[in-house]
């Protein structure tokens, strides 16, 4: 989710800066409306903080409000994974996967699905201990002069 919101802010960032790269925009804004720097930054840290007072004020709403931002990230998710299938099928080579294929994420298996000990491999080393790493010589005491 956070990503959709920093994606969000940059491309917002990307259309205010661009029209500094094209001449004929600074004649076009010349007569728009102006802006102090100092000014918009004041107002964006009182919105904030105002924003933040809700939550304590009213906590409803933002149990409500992160219940809506998972739902929305969820739904994010799912249409990134529509597009990403959509996208294979387009532009994959011949011997590509299947995309109706599930993809393995990496998660961990509960602990009743883990062959046991017995059922590994016998040829495997085992370990009495922990192998750790030998401590490093001091390369001037190592050199022997």
């Amino acid at each position: 989710m956070w990503f959709l919101v920093k994606a969000t802010f940059w491309f917002s960032l990307v259309l205010v800066l661009l029209p500094f790269l094209d001449p004929s925009s600074s004649e076009k804004l010349e007569h728009g409306p102006k802006m102090e720097i100092g000014g918009t930054f004041s107002a964006a840290n009182e919105a904030f903080q105002y924003i933040s007072a809700i939550c304590v004020e009213k906590p409803d709403v933002c149990e409500k409000g992160a219940e809506t931002f998972v739902a929305l990230g969820h739904r994010a998710r799912e249409g990134a994974r529509i597009a990403y299938e959509f996208l294979n099928t387009q532009f994959a080579e011949s011997e590509a996967v299947d995309p109706d294929v599930k993809v393995m994420t990496g998660t961990v298996t509960p602990a009743e699905n883990v062959p046991s000990m017995e059922a590994a491999d016998k040829n495997e080393p085992t370990f009495k201990r922990m192998p750790v790493p030998e401590r490093r010589l001091d390369p001037e005491t190592a050199s022997g002069s």
